[in-house]
């Protein structure tokens, strides 16, 4: 996997203050994305253990709140199967940090993915340019959703995220 930045004491992209993993790769290629730079699987550096201990450092800081994925997408082929591994390892070792990821993918093309279980909140959806709306928070378009995974496990249906409605 690749990456383009670990973003620090970032409050944009998630709830509290957080670290971010800005991979690389992402086939959605959507009109008017914010970060069409981070498109390229093989752009960006190589993530290793060296990075892999930055996020770490940042996450023991009581006053950080979790991490976010984002990118170019976490989901891409390319990245599905280390993202995965990562978030395994970041709840065995922070289970009390919230884990945020952000995709062009729908939920329901990617709810069975295993470790899907141990996000907290899934930004989902392809930015569309003809429903921006400057006004949501968390996402740039209207048919993005912003969802709270252990509520939409609990009750069977799609549940959306409300600020404070999870730790962090």
């Amino acid at each position: 996997m690749r990456y383009h930045n670990i973003t620090k004491d970032d409050m944009l992209n998630g709830s509290g203050l957080r670290v971010v993993l800005w991979v690389a790769g992402c086939g959605h290629h959507c009109p008017g994305c914010h970060n069409p730079i981070t498109h390229d699987p093989n752009g960006g550096i190589l993530f290793d253990d060296a990075a892999r201990e930055e996020l770490f450092t940042e996450l023991k800081k009581d006053y950080v709140s979790g991490i976010t994925f984002s990118g170019g997408d976490p989901l891409h082929p390319v990245n599905v199967n280390e993202i995965g591994e990562l978030v395994a390892e970041i709840n065995a070792r922070f289970p009390n940090k919230t884990k945020w990821l952000y995709t062009g993918y729908t939920y329901e093309q990617i709810s069975s993915l295993p470790f899907i279980s141990m996000l907290d909140v899934i930004c989902d959806g392809r930015f569309e340019m003809d429903k921006f709306d400057s006004k949501l928070h968390w996402v740039g378009s209207s048919n993005q959703r912003v969802i709270d995974i252990k509520a939409t496990k609990q009750e069977g249906r799609i549940v959306l995220y409300k600020d404070g409605s999870i730790n962090g």
